[in-house]
Parts: structure tokens; C-alpha cells; sequence
């Protein structure tokens, strides 16, 4: 079990304020992640950084825009709790944040069980307004290629699985891709090696699209 780190003394107060203005320019680093426990305004630039790309994490694995919500929030709440037993050499913030994002989003899944999340996902579209509603149903029609490769992926481990979607959807690298999955570069390697070959097919169907995306950042 991770002990947790003791925190080194709080800066000086001008320190504090010359070090915000870098997070907010350059983002929370590895020597400042353990502080978004206790100081807000360092919580704040660490949650503008990531936000975004944690809600589009979220909202590409749930179905239903109100528990996609909670959720992100729940990913957030977890990284205050988790953020003294950071390792900086087990992987970025991205990385660390991503990974606590799979866990909650899994432990989500497990909760309400797969039947349960589709009829939601079916749900979901009362929730939405007539003009959210068309926007939706037309990227829909015009991601037919896309679902069926959602779809063949059922056909994937686990671990395979995970890793293809921090690649190829999260567009995350491969070595940010291996610390969120919570294995060695090599075996991230090896896992989606595996899942390209599994889904080669339908892959190449999808690359097929206009509007695909071109290219990968294995």
C-alpha cells in the first residue's frame, strides 16, 4: 500500500505567487501536483488544465450527460485524496489523472452494470434540447463506422482495450498511455500491437472515413 509523502514547507508568499503565475502558463508540474490538497488556487490551475480533456474522457465512456458530470467531478475529488501518494517517476499529472479517471469510470461500470448503461444511453436524449438533439443524430449518421468499430472492440481484453482508447481516441503518447494503465511502455506496446491486429478491419474501414482522424500517437 502507497504511504503517503510528507509535503515540504509551504513557500514564501512571493514565491507562492511567481510559481501560480508559471502553473497557469505552463500547467501544474510533478513538483507541485501534491499541493492540490491543501491549496486551492493551485487546485484551480491543476483543474483548468485538465478539465476538458477529463470531461471528454468521461463523456466518450457514459452515456447519460448528468452522471458524465458527477463523475468528472468524482475523478477530481479522487486526485485530492490520491495527490500525497503521487510518484513523480510512475508517470506525468496527465498521466497520474488519466489513471484515476479509468478507475472511477471502471467502478462506475461495475455499479450500475452494462444492460443498465445502455437503457440509459437510450435515456440520455431527453435530456437533451432540439437543437442538441439534431447536432447528436447527425454526427450519429455520420459516425456509422465509428460505432462499429465501438462495437468489435468487445472482442478485446481489457487491458487491450484500454490501451487502443488512451491511444487512439484520448490521444494520449505511449508512455502517458502506459502510466495511466498502470503498465510498463513495453507491454503498452505489446497490448496495442495486439488490439490493431484483432481490429485491423475495422481500423481500416474507419481510416477509411473523410472525416477521420489521420494518423495515431503510438
Amino acid at each position: 500500500m502507497e504511504t503517503e509523502l510528507a509535503l515540504p514547507s509551504p513557500p514564501s508568499s512571493l514565491s507562492r505567487r511567481l510559481a501560480l503565475v508559471s502553473m497557469r502558463e505552463r500547467g501544474v508540474g510533478p513538483e507541485q501536483l501534491r499541493w492540490i490538497a491543501t491549496d486551492p488556487e493551485i487546485f484551480e490551475a491543476f483543474y483548468r488544465e485538465h478539465v476538458e480533456a477529463i470531461q471528454g474522457f468521461v463523456a466518450r465512456r457514459v452515456g447519460d450527460r448528468e452522471r458524465a458530470a458527477d463523475l468528472t467531478a468524482e475523478v477530481f475529488l479522487a486526485a485530492i485524496g490520491a495527490a500525497r501518494r503521487y510518484r513523480p517517476g510512475r508517470g506525468t499529472p496527465k498521466a497520474w489523472l488519466y489513471g484515476i479517471a479509468r478507475t472511477v469510470v471502471a467502478v462506475d461500470r461495475r455499479r450500475i452494470g452494462r444492460e443498465q448503461a445502455r437503457e440509459e444511453r437510450l435515456r440520455a436524449s431527453a435530456l437533451l434540447d432540439e437543437d442538441d438533439a439534431a447536432q447528436i443524430e447527425a454526427r450519429i449518421e455520420a459516425s456509422t463506422k465509428l460505432r462499429q468499430l465501438y462495437e468489435a472492440m468487445d472482442r478485446l481484453s481489457e487491458s487491450e482495450r484500454a490501451v487502443l482508447e488512451l491511444v487512439a481516441i484520448d490521444e494520449l503518447s505511449l508512455a502517458e498511455t502506459a502510466a495511466a494503465a498502470g503498465v510498463r511502455p513495453v507491454t503498452a506496446r505489446v497490448l496495442l500491437h495486439r488490439a490493431r491486429r484483432k481490429l485491423r478491419p475495422e481500423l481500416e474501414a474507419v481510416s477509411a472515413e473523410p472525416t477521420a482522424n489521420k494518423g495515431d500517437r503510438s
